[in-house]
């Protein structure tokens, strides 16, 4: 089979499995640059070239997540596609323990105060307030914001998984007011060509806000969502409910903002 016919076939599996555009855009990534280095694609994988082609990648400084992903993509191919008995039992790359990026309550207030668009000030609150990943941002639509119940409904968010989150208090009228007259299928955050925002120029607003507020921090707009669950827990809420705002399958996910937050370690002083 021709490469460009097998990438097909793998994109069209991917589809159907309803795997996202964002990970079916990895996968095929990774599957090009392996069939380049492999050169023939054989029925069954040849472990040892494998392990080569990992290793390569550890060579040139690739971060643990990466390599995972292309292992991962190599997996999907050879036992999803090609059916393949002989299984690739290799380890993944141990993947980095770093705690994510968190920002004071002090500096989400610089960071809003520092823009000065109304709709770009509103996307960056909105995000921070409910917990918003970017891609759920910028696909928010008029009809899932409920001012009834004051929450919002993301609809396939990450996994294709629907969820709940809120619909912070302090900004249900600014909302309201700014959605007056749209229809329900319209984009909260349309650009100003009446499209969709990028993951970009949603990136590019958060970031130029950062440096205007001059914040140092290794800051990124999911930074937003970081400071959302810290700050929840901080508060007192039950790290269950937090999982539930953020969507997290697995707790052990949520359950990383509690080594960010430690109340009781900020009343301790040092000897010196």
């Amino acid at each position: 089979m021709e490469f460009k016919e097998l990438l097909v076939k793998i994109e069209n599996e991917l589809k159907l499995r309803n795997y996202s555009r964002q990970t079916i855009k990895s996968y095929l990534g990774c599957l090009v640059d392996y069939f380049k280095f492999i050169k023939v694609v054989k029925k069954d994988p040849e472990i040892e070239l494998i392990k080569k082609y990992l290793l390569k990648k550890q060579e040139r400084g690739l971060s643990s997540q990466t390599i995972n992903l292309h292992l991962n993509a190599i997996k999907h191919l050879y036992r999803e596609i090609f059916k393949s008995a002989v299984a690739i039992d290799l380890k993944f790359a141990k993947t980095s323990k770093k705690l994510p990026v968190v920002l004071s309550r002090e500096e989400i207030e610089e960071v809003i105060g520092a823009i000065s668009n109304g709709k770009h000030k509103l996307l960056v609150a909105l995000s921070y307030g409910a917990g918003f990943r970017v891609s759920e941002a910028i696909n928010l639509k008029v009809k899932d914001v409920d001012f009834a119940n004051n929450f919002i409904h993301l609809k396939e968010a990450k996994g294709k998984k629907d969820r709940v989150t809120l619909l912070p208090e302090k900004l249900r009228e600014e909302l309201k007011n700014y959605l007056a007259g749209r229809r329900g299928e319209d984009l909260v955050f349309e650009s100003n060509q009446g499209g969709k925002l990028t993951d970009r120029t949603a990136q590019k607003i958060f970031e130029n806000a950062l440096t205007k507020a001059k914040i140092k921090k290794d800051a990124t707009f999911h930074s937003l969502r970081h400071s959302f669950a810290t700050h929840l827990l901080e508060n007192g809420t039950d790290v269950r409910y937090v999982q539930e705002l953020l969507g997290h399958c697995n707790i052990r996910t949520t359950q990383i903002y509690t080594q960010v937050t430690k109340p009781s370690l900020k009343n301790i002083k040092s000897p010196l």
